[in-house]
Parts: C-alpha cells; structure tokens; sequence
C-alpha cells in the first residue's frame, strides 16, 4: 500500500497513478455517465420511431409515378457510337471507271509553287495524267498509306471505341491508328508520321478529329495531289440512321495549298458480316506485279511483221 507513487525496477523513476479509493469513485462516475448516455440515446430513437408512425408520410412520401423514357426503336444505335466495319462505294464515274470521291478533285484550291512542283512530279494509276508503266505511287514501294487516303481507298476500315480512345484499321497494308479522345489537346509540335498525332471529340451527334504532325511522302489521293508536314487535317463523323456512316475530309495545308480543301460528306455502308482480312505490302509480290503487269503494259505493242 503506497500514497500513489510506484518506484519502478531501478527505483530511479517514478509512475504517477491515483489512489485506489479515487480510482473507484472515478469509475463509478464512469457507469453513470455511461448509463444516462445510453438512456439519451434510447430516448432519442423512441422518439423518432413514434413520429415516424404517427406520420408515415414522412418516411415514405408518395410515389410519382414518373413514365420511364420510351425506348429506342429496335437497332436503332446510340448517336455516339461508330463502330463497326464500314466500306464506301464508288459514287461516281471517270471515263467509265467507278470511283469514290471522299475527297473531291473539284473543290481542290490552287496548288502554291511547293505542292505544284510536288503534283508535277507525281505519276498516278488514274486520271488524266496517269502514264501506264511509268507510275511512281509510294505505295508500289510498300510505303503505308495514311489519312486521309486510307478513308477512300476501296477497302474497309473498322473502328473500335474505347475509354479514353477511338481506334481505326485499315484492311489494306493493315494499318492502325490511335484518336485520343481524354481531353487532352493537340501536341505543340509532334514528330512527323505517316498516321500523325489525332485528338477527337464530340461536338453534338458530329465526332471531331483534328490531326496534325503528318509528313509529306504519301499522296492524300490516287491523283498525286501531295501534302506537307504543316497539314492540319479534320474529319467530321456522323451516324445516319443504323446502316450510314457519314464522313466529310477537311484539309488546311498552307504548304500545299492556297487555301482549305473542303469537300462534302460522303456516305459509307455498315458491313456488320464483314471480318478484315490480311493485306499486307510485300515488296517481291509488287515487283513480280510491275514485271508481269505494271511495265508491259506501258509499252507499245511490237509491229505485227
């Protein structure tokens, strides 16, 4: 029995504690604060589950009722969702070849003296220019074609949406490109690329892709018309009704052009049985393309002797 103080193993140090009779009084104290608190509570709760009966409305106020939104018709799909497997057909015809005219040759402004010498220089598969054998399209040397171009070669592309991007193939030379769609803005100034640097959003029922940072070796088209590293290239999607797709191709090349290149929106069918097959460039199935096809058919034909 001690006053209180206990003197620990050394006995140099001191462990301050109250008295046992304080000790009790101070439980005590305890318990009863304890109890009235429980008994507050209890009270409290009481209360509340007496009001409640005596006013059940207060707890359960009536229902509205309200009609759900009418569902949409069946296969209608969302206004935001593109997906699918989507294939654009010839909509036109140039001495009797059919074509697609996503971008269109007659809306095309003036070329500036750069993109002049550029289309000069250029050898098309068709049009006007085009010299049987003596083609010089990029892509006979299984350079990858690009946006715009692959939007209106005669192959499909699908387009895959998912959080944060929108993701295109392209059948021929299975091509892939990346559309950020999280907000960010358009880099300052990205490295050149065949695909470019894209960003997208919504802007109503239209999805917007701005693309810049392209480089200047595919053709935009089958034509030869050419574009430079400070192409800002912008497509405008639209679904029409469940089987359309509507595309229009925006081109600002300073560059290459004297001013923007507008052309109409153009129409691509959904192909929901379509899978995309394999297309790839191997240099050695073109070369025996150009030695048995391309080239004879640039020569005249020898003299009957």
């Amino acid at each position: 029995m001690n006053d209180g103080t206990a003197v620990g193993a050394t006995g140099s140090q001191e462990r301050r504690f109250l008295p046992r009779s304080s000790r009790r009084s101070l439980l005590s104290w305890f318990r009863l604060a304890c109890s009235v608190a429980a008994l507050t509570v209890a009270l409290a709760l009481f209360s509340v589950n007496v009001s409640a009966q005596s006013n059940p409305s207060a707890n359960n106020p009536p229902a509205s009722n309200p009609k759900p939104p009418a569902p949409p018709p069946p296969g209608t799909p969302l206004p935001h969702d593109l997906s699918g497997v989507w294939m654009q057909y010839p909509d036109e015809r140039v001495n009797g070849v059919p074509i697609v005219t996503g971008i269109d040759e007659k809306t095309r402004p003036p070329l500036t003296p750069w993109g002049q010498a550029r289309f000069d220089a250029a050898i098309p598969f068709m049009g006007p220019r085009a010299v049987a054998g003596k083609e010089n399209n990029p892509s006979l040397r299984c350079e990858p074609e690009s946006v715009p171009k692959s939007l209106i070669l005669p192959q499909p592309f699908e387009i895959v949406q998912v959080p944060g991007r929108t993701l295109m193939f392209f059948e021929e030379f299975h091509l892939w490109r990346e559309i950020w769609t999280d907000g960010r803005p358009l880099p300052k100034d990205p490295d050149p690329s065949y695909l470019g640097y894209s960003v997208g959003k919504w802007e109503g029922d239209t999805f917007v892709v701005d693309t810049i940072g392209l480089n200047d070796r595919p053709w935009v088209d089958s034509y030869g018309n050419p574009r430079s590293e400070k192409m800002h290239l912008t497509e405008r999607y639209r679904r029409i009704g469940s089987q359309n797709l509507e595309i229009q191709i925006i081109m600002d090349d300073p560059k290459a052009y004297t001013g923007i290149w507008t052309s109409a929106p153009r129409i691509y069918k959904l192909e929901p049985g379509w899978e995309l097959g394999e297309f790839f460039c191997v240099l050695d199935e073109e070369d025996q393309y150009s030695d048995r096809v391309r080239l004879p058919a640039g020569t005249v034909p020898a003299a009957p002797k």
